[in-house]
């Protein structure tokens, strides 16, 4: 039985470097997953909400298979959090310190 190719095994060395802490970069990485999720909510809400209709008619089974392949498009989708992961190994999530930078002030 073959693994699911959503599973990848990473380096937990390379994901601590980039900021210098294992669970920095994981709550770093879940913040992006947080953003990336809510903007994919957002996105297809609206999506959905132009088939929004009180009217119940014979067009309504054809929005309704519209809808469904909406729905399908971003459940197809890469995971927000496997998209957040992706962004912070390339260096394309920018991130900072306030307390590293309080610190380099004084």
């Amino acid at each position: 039985m073959a693994a699911n190719q959503s599973i990848i095994t990473r380096d937990l060395d390379k994901i601590a470097e980039k900021s210098g802490n294992l669970y920095k970069s994981i709550h770093i990485i879940s913040q992006r997953a947080k953003q990336i999720s809510s903007n994919m909510k957002e996105e297809l809400n609206n999506k959905l909400s132009e088939f929004a209709s009180t009217v119940d008619n014979l067009e309504e089974v054809f929005e309704n298979k519209e809808q469904i392949e909406i729905s399908k498009f971003y459940e197809r989708m890469p995971k927000p959090t496997s998209l957040a992961m992706e962004e912070f190994m390339e260096g394309k999530v920018f991130f900072r310190d306030p307390e590293e930078e309080k610190a380099t002030e004084e």
